[in-house]
């Protein structure tokens, strides 16, 4: 019998002048685990005119990853913080009580040919830690957890899973799996997680019972302890979950949180911009249409 609960088609969304495939949330799953949000960026060919540039714009309550597989962006934050991101890297930024940053093509590649593709992923804070100070941390490519089984590769990209933690400083037990493989193999890997799991496919394709998936589909198990699954050749798929908050999470716009007041404190901060500035940015994306789901 399958394990598969429920499929999510990739749907298009755009983030200002860029689009993207939104995969979570969705209408009949808000989250996986502590995962209450997942971006597919690209992959997208942008020419010598055309460049990645988010505003500054505001979050609360949540922890945003990023990891991209191919281009570069800068990110700017009203900690000070200016670094850019390439592929194989995490930026994993808390945005606790507040936080503003903008997401931009940096400078050397503006006026060139790029690529950009990856993921942008929220991950909700726990009740109590949702009013934490802000802080971001980078971690390295090389400094990602990597090894190889039975010529299937993997990569623990934030969490703990397999007997291994990742160095990306998460609040609340979860992980996210980055597998490869060139050939076709049997992965069987649910004694290792735990809570709630979603699978994402990016390239290839993987069997489960009697079933084919392709790209741009998520797939949510009815239970992580028996994630079992035939990946194909050539196939890359991400496995991301956790143990789930035992009280809901609202989500309006870019900020998160267990307490609807917590939001709509934050959307009357950020019309009378009282938020903390990105230094050197004087562009802002202005709050859109309240609406609490």
């Amino acid at each position: 019998m399958s394990n598969i609960s429920l499929i999510i088609e990739e749907r298009a969304a755009n983030i200002g002048n860029f689009m993207v495939g939104r995969l979570l949330p969705f209408r009949e799953k808000r989250a996986v685990g502590p995962f209450v949000f997942i971006d597919h960026m690209g992959p997208a060919h942008l020419s010598d005119h055309e460049n990645m540039d988010v505003p500054p714009h505001p979050h609360i309550g949540l922890s945003t990853l990023t990891f991209l597989f191919e281009g570069s962006i800068m990110h700017r934050d009203s900690l000070g913080t200016e670094l850019e991101i390439k592929p194989g890297a995490v930026n994993w930024m808390t945005a606790g009580k507040g936080i503003v940053h903008s997401e931009r093509t940096p400078e050397y590649l503006r006026h060139s040919d790029k690529m950009l593709h990856g993921l942008q992923i929220w991950v909700a804070l726990p009740k109590e830690l949702e009013q934490m100070d802000p802080n971001f941390t980078h971690v390295e490519a090389d400094d990602i957890p990597a090894w190889e089984e039975y010529g299937v590769s993997y990569k623990l990209i934030a969490g703990e899973a397999f007997g291994k933690k990742s160095p990306v400083p998460v609040y609340s037990p979860l992980y996210f799996i980055e597998i490869k493989s060139t050939e076709a193999k049997k992965i069987n890997i649910g004694k290792d997680l735990f809570g709630e799991s979603g699978l994402y496919i990016l390239e290839g394709s993987i069997k489960s019972g009697e079933h084919v998936y392709d790209p741009k589909q998520i797939l949510i198990t009815n239970d992580s302890t028996l994630c079992e699954f035939e990946i194909s050749e050539n196939s890359t798929v991400y496995i991301f979950g956790g143990t789930p908050f035992p009280e809901e999470h609202f989500i309006f716009w870019n900020f998160v949180s267990s307490d609807k007041n917590l939001i709509e404190k934050a959307k009357k901060d950020w019309t009378e911009q009282t938020f903390p500035k990105v230094p050197g940015e004087t562009e802002f994306v202005p709050l859109p249409e309240p609406r609490i789901k």
